[in-house]
C-alpha cells in the first residue's frame, strides 16, 4: 500500500489546524477545518496536517467514520467517504484531492435510481393487520390442502401389499404430488396476476396480497431443487420468463415477476445472484425488468436490480452489481458494486460439445430419478416409520391411544432418537469417505461438458459436501479444523485458534480447497473451484495465502491475486488480476488497499501466543465442546417436538386427525420459530447484550459464539408478513410498527433498533459485531424510522441511519457511518450518491459550491450520462454534535 510520508508536524503555530506556507487558500480553509474536526474527534489538542491517520495518529476506521460523519454535517465542507480517507491518509492530501475532484459551480449528477428520495408511504394499522389476519388464512388452507392430501397418501401408500406394492403405490403417488405442488403455483400466478408489468403497489394491500401468495407459492416449489438442470428452466418457463437455449442458472434465488425476466441464449447466472425482478422500497413493491442477452454472464454473489439490462456477450463479476436504470453494453466487462469497466475476463474455460440432445437427455434423467428413486424412497419410509415401526403397538394400537399415555411419547422419542442419531452418525460417515473419491473422477484443468456424467458427479458431491449441518455443529471452534479436513480441505500445518472457520463457508470442490496456515476466516467465505461456460465446466485449486484474516461474504475465485498477510474486509471483490497483493488489507467492489491492521488492533496479541495461549485456547476448546453437546440436543428436543406433532396427525382417522391435518404446517412453523427464540432468550437470560471489544480468548466471546449456533432460517417462512416482526421482537429486537421485512437478517438482535414503516430487503443484513484476527466488537446500530434496506444490502455495527433514508442494494455500509436522514447512499464501502445542499468552502477565493468528492462517474454509454444542472432541493440535516468513539475495528466478521 503506498501511504502518504510521515514527515512528522509542520512548522507553524500550535492550533489544532496548521497549513504550512505556500499553499493554495482554498486548499488551506479545508485543511484547518479538517484538522479542527479530527482533533475533537481523536481527542487531541492538536493534529499535524502531515500526520499519517492510522500509522502517526493511531486513529481507525470507525475513528474516521466519525470523522466524515462530522465534515458531512458541515454544508460549507466537501463530504469525506471512507475510500477517500484510506486513499488519502494525511489532511493535506485529502484535502487537495477533494479539491481537484470537485470543478467550481459542479453539482453532482443525479444516480440512476430515479426515486432515491421518494418519502416513504405513511402507515395504516388497520391494513397492516387485516393484512397479515388474510396471510394466516391463506396458509392456513394451504396447510390443510397438502397436509390432508399428504397424510391420506402416507395412509394409502403404507396399506400396500409387499415391498413391491408398497413402492408402486409410493410412485403413483409420490409423482402425482410433485406435480402437483410444481403445477399449483404456475396456475395460481396466471389466475392471479396474469402477467407481471412494470408498476409498484403499496405493501400490506390488497394488489401486494396477491404479490405475496405467488412468491410464497414460487419459493415453496419443489422445482427448486433441480436449479442447474435445464427442467429448472422449464419451469421459469411456464411461469412466463422468456429464457432463450441453453441458458444455465445456477442460483437459487427463484425470481418472482417472472414475466419481467429476459434471458437470451447461452447465458450463464452463478450461484447466489439476485434478480428477482421487483424490490422494496419505502413502503412499496416495485416491479421491473431484468433484461439479459445471448451468451451474458453473471458472476456469483451478484445483484441485479429492477430496469437493467445486459447487451450480447456482457459480464458482470464476482460481488457486484447493477443498480437500478443501469446497463452494461454488449461485448462489454463489469465488475464492482455499482458496477464498472473492467478488462478481466470471467469466462476462463474452454467450450466444449453441449447441444440440445446432451441437455434434453441430462434433464429427463434427472426427472426420472426423481420419480422413480427418491421421491418413492421418501414416501415409502416416511409413511412405513409413521404407520408400522410403532415401538409398543401396531398402527391400530397407536391410532387409539391418547395424547396424555406414556406410550405416545415413548414412540416419538424412540422415534426421534434414531433418526437424529441415524443422520449425523451416518451423515459423517459418508462425509469424511465418499469426496475423497472425487479428484479420480473430476480432473482438475480439465474442461468437461456440461450435463454429462462428470457434471453430475460435480454436482452430487458439492450438494453432499455443503450441507450446513455439520460445518453449523462445529463451526467458530478448533473442530471444524478436523471435519474439513476429513472432507478433503488442504490445511496442513494448521495454527489452532479455536476460531479458525466461522459457521457459514460453501465450495465447490472440498478436494481442492486449500488455507494457509494461520489464516482465520469468518463467515460466508464461498471458494470458488469451477469455472462454467455455456457449454462446459473445469475445476482448479483455489488456495489462500498463510496469515490471511477474511471478513464476512467474500466469494474467492481460484485465481484470486492475493497472497499472505492480507486482510479481506467484508463483502471484498478479490483482484483477479495486478500483481499479488500481500502485508495489506483489501475493502470495497472493486477493491483498493488499506492498512492491515492498526494500533488499537493489536492490545490482545500477546493473548495469541506462548504458554498464554495453550491455556486459553484450552479452555475455550473444553467450553466449545460443551457446546457442541448443547446445540445437539437443542436440535434433537426441537425434532422430538416435530414428531409428536407428526404422529398425532398421521395415525389418526378422527376429528381431532382432520383438525390436527388442517393446522400441521402452521403448528409447526410456529412451534419451531418460538421454540427456536425462546432458546434463545434463555441463553441470554432474558437479558440484552452490551457493546463488547474483548479477545476471541475471553470467555463472553465463547457466549457470544453459542448465540449464533441457534437456527434462524425458518423465519424464511415468515417474510413479508407481520408475523416475523412479532418473532423480531420476541428475540428482543427493538422493533417499530408495520415494519416490512423481506428476508432481512439481524445477527445481534438485542443489539438492533428498527424504526417504524422501515423497508427491509430480501438477503439484507444488519451485523452488530465484527472480528479481526484475535479482537472481537460489538455495538448498537439504529435504523430510523421508514428506512429502506436494499436487496443484499449489509449495516455493520455502529451505525445509524436517519429517518428516511435509503441504503442501495448490495451497499455495505461500514461501521460507525451516520447517514443523514432522506440520503441515498450507495456503493461498497457505501457513500451517499446525491448532493442535496450548496457548499461554500471556508474561504474568500471560492465564491462557487463544490460537490461531493467521490461520486461515480457513468460511462458515456450509460443510458444515465447526463446533466443535472440544478439538482434538487436542499434538505436540513441534523446537526447535532457526534460524540467521538474509540473502539477499534475492521470491516471483518
Amino acid at each position: 500500500m503506498v501511504r502518504e510520508p510521515a514527515e512528522g508536524p509542520p512548522d507553524g503555530p500550535p492550533e489544532s489546524a496548521t497549513c504550512p506556507r505556500g499553499s493554495g487558500d482554498s486548499t488551506a480553509g479545508v485543511e484547518r477545518a479538517f484538522a479542527a474536526l479530527l482533533a475533537e474527534v481523536v481527542g487531541t489538542e492538536r493534529v499535524p496536517v502531515d500526520g499519517h491517520f492510522f500509522a502517526d495518529l493511531g486513529a481507525d476506521s470507525l475513528v474516521m467514520a466519525h470523522f466524515c460523519a462530522r465534515v458531512r454535517k458541515r454544508p460549507d465542507l466537501p463530504p469525506v467517504s471512507m475510500k477517500d480517507v484510506y486513499q488519502h491518509s494525511t489532511i493535506r492530501s485529502l484535502a487537495a484531492a477533494l479539491a481537484e475532484a470537485a470543478p467550481e459551480h459542479a453539482i453532482a449528477a443525479a444516480p440512476a435510481d430515479p426515486t432515491p428520495a421518494e418519502a416513504p408511504l405513511p402507515g395504516s394499522t388497520v391494513r397492516y393487520v387485516l393484512c397479515g389476519a388474510t396471510q394466516l388464512l391463506f396458509f392456513l388452507g394451504y396447510s390443510y390442502l397438502v397436509a390432508f392430501t399428504t397424510a391420506s397418501g402416507y395412509r394409502w401408500v403404507s396399506d400396500g401389499s409387499g415391498p413391491s406394492g408398497v413402492y408402486g403405490r409410493a410412485v403413483l403417488f409420490g409423482g402425482a404430488e410433485f406435480l402437483g405442488l410444481c403445477a399449483f403455483p404456475v396456475l395460481v400466478k396466471w389466475l392471479l396476476i396474469g402477467r407481471w408489468r412494470s408498476r409498484e403497489f403499496p405493501v400490506w394491500g390488497v394488489a401486494y396480497l396477491r404479490f405475496w401468495i405467488v412468491k410464497v407459492l414460487v419459493h415453496a416449489n419443489p422445482a427448486v431443487l433441480f436449479v442447474g438442470s435445464p427442467v429448472y428452466v422449464l419451469y421459469l418457463r411456464a411461469l412466463g420468463a422468456k429464457i432463450g437455449k441453453h441458458v444455465t442458472i445456477l442460483s437459487r434465488t427463484v425470481p418472482v415477476c417472472t414475466d419481467l425476466l429476459t434471458v437470451g441464449a447461452g447465458t450463464v447466472i452463478r450461484k447466489d445472484a439476485f434478480f428477482l425482478c421487483y424490490r422494496a422500497h419505502a413502503g412499496r413493491i416495485q416491479t421491473g425488468a431484468v433484461t439479459l442477452g445471448r451468451d451474458v454472464f453473471v458472476g456469483e454473489r451478484t445483484v441485479l436490480d429492477i430496469d437493467t439490462a445486459m447487451g450480447d456477450g456482457a459480464q458482470l463479476g464476482h460481488t457486484s452489481a447493477l443498480q437500478r436504470g443501469e446497463s452494461v453494453p454488449g461485448g462489454r466487462r463489469w465488475h464492482g458494486s455499482p458496477a464498472q469497466p473492467t478488462e478481466v475476463d470471467y469466462v476462463r474455460v474452454a467450450p466444449a460439445r453441449c447441444g440440445t440432445w446432451r441437455r434434453g437427455a441430462f434433464g429427463a434423467l434427472g426427472l426420472v430419478k426423481a420419480f422413480l428413486v427418491v421421491v418413492p424412497l421418501v414416501v415409502a419410509g416416511t409413511a412405513l416409520l409413521l404407520t408400522r415401526v410403532p415401538v409398543t403397538g401396531g398402527q391400530e394400537d397407536l391410532a387409539r391411544r391418547s395424547f396424555a399415555s406414556a406410550a405416545f411419547y415413548l414412540d416419538a422419542l424412540v422415534l426421534s432418537l434414531v433418526a437424529f442419531c441415524g443422520f449425523v452418525i451416518v451423515g459423517l460417515a459418508v462425509l469424511c469417505t465418499v469426496p475423497r473419491l472425487s479428484p479420480r473422477v473430476i480432473k482438475p484443468g480439465t474442461t468437461y461438458p456440461l450435463y454429462g456424467f462428470h457434471y453430475a458427479v460435480h454436482r452430487t458431491l458439492a450438494r453432499m459436501t455443503n450441507l450446513k449441518f455439520f460445518i453449523w455443529l462445529f463451526g467458530d471452534s478448533s473442530y471444524i479444523v478436523g471435519y474439513l479436513q476429513r472432507l478433503g480441505y488442504g490445511l496442513s500445518p494448521v495454527e489452532q485458534t479455536g476460531s479458525n472457520f466461522g459457521i457459514g463457508l460453501q465450495h465447490d470442490s472440498p478436494c481442492l480447497s486449500v488455507v494457509g496456515s494461520g489464516t482465520m476466516v469468518a463467515d460466508g467465505l464461498s471458494l470458488i473451484n469451477a469455472e462454467i461456460s455455456r457449454t462446459s465446466f473445469s475445476v482448479s485449486r483455489t488456495e489462500i495465502g498463510k496469515r490471511n484474516f477474511l471478513g464476512n461474504y467474500i466469494a474467492y475465485p481460484a485465481q484470486g491475486r492475493t497472497g499472505e498477510n492480507c486482510l479481506l474486509a467484508t463483502k471484498v471483490m478479490v483482484p483477479l488480476d495486478g500483481e499479488i497483493r500481500t502485508g495489506v488489507g483489501l475493502l470495497g467492489s472493486p477493491c483498493f488497499e488499506i492498512p492491515r491492521s492498526v494500533e488499537r488492533d493489536t492490545r490482545f496479541d500477546h493473548l495469541r501466543s506462548g504458554d498464554e495461549l495453550r491455556r486459553r485456547l484450552a479452555a475455550k476448546n473444553r467450553y466449545n465442546l460443551r457446546t457442541v453437546g448443547l446445540v445437539l440436543f437443542i436440535r434433537w428436543v426441537h425434532l422430538f417436538g416435530v414428531t409428536l406433532l407428526t404422529l398425532a396427525t398421521a395415525t389418526r382417522d378422527d376429528g381431532l386427525g382432520k383438525l390436527l391435518d388442517a393446522g400441521y404446517l402452521v403448528c409447526a412453523l410456529g412451534f419451531t420459530a418460538v421454540y427456536y427464540a425462546l432458546v434463545e432468550r434463555c441463553m441470554t437470560r432474558f437479558r440484552p447484550l452490551r457493546p463488547q471489544v474483548c479477545s476471541i480468548y475471553d470467555p463472553y466471546f465463547w457466549h457470544h459464539e453459542r448465540l449464533w449456533k441457534v437456527p434462524d432460517t425458518h423465519f424464511n417462512a415468515f417474510n413479508g408478513t407481520p408475523f416475523k416482526n412479532v418473532l423480531w421482537r420476541l428475540l428482543g429486537v427493538r422493533l417499530g410498527r408495520r415494519v416490512f421485512d423481506d428476508g432481512c437478517h439481524p445477527s445481534e438482535r438485542t443489539l438492533t433498533a428498527i424504526g417504524d414503516d422501515c423497508t427491509l430487503n430480501a438477503g439484507s443484513r444488519i451485523q452488530c459485531h465484527s472480528q479481526e484476527d484475535g479482537t472481537f466488537k460489538s455495538d448498537r446500530s439504529t435504523l430510523g424510522a421508514g428506512c429502506t434496506l436494499g436487496v443484499g444490502a449489509l449495516v455493520h455495527y455502529g451505525v445509524t441511519m436517519g429517518d428516511g433514508a435509503v441504503l442501495a442494494a448490495d451497499s455495505f455500509l461500514m461501521k460507525g457511518e451516520e447517514v443523514p436522514p432522506h440520503a441515498r447512499w450507495a456503493g461498497n464501502p457505501a457513500a451517499e450518491t446525491r448532493d442535496r445542499r450548496q457548499r461554500t468552502y471556508p474561504t474568500d477565493t471560492r465564491p462557487a459550491p463544490a460537490p461531493s468528492a467521490v461520486r461515480r462517474t457513468p460511462a458515456p454509454h450509460s443510458p444515465r450520462h447526463q446533466a443535472a444542472p440544478d439538482g434538487p432541493a436542499p434538505h436540513r440535516r441534523d446537526r447535532r454534535p457526534v460524540a467521538p468513539r474509540h473502539e477499534p475495528a475492521e470491516e471483518a466478521r
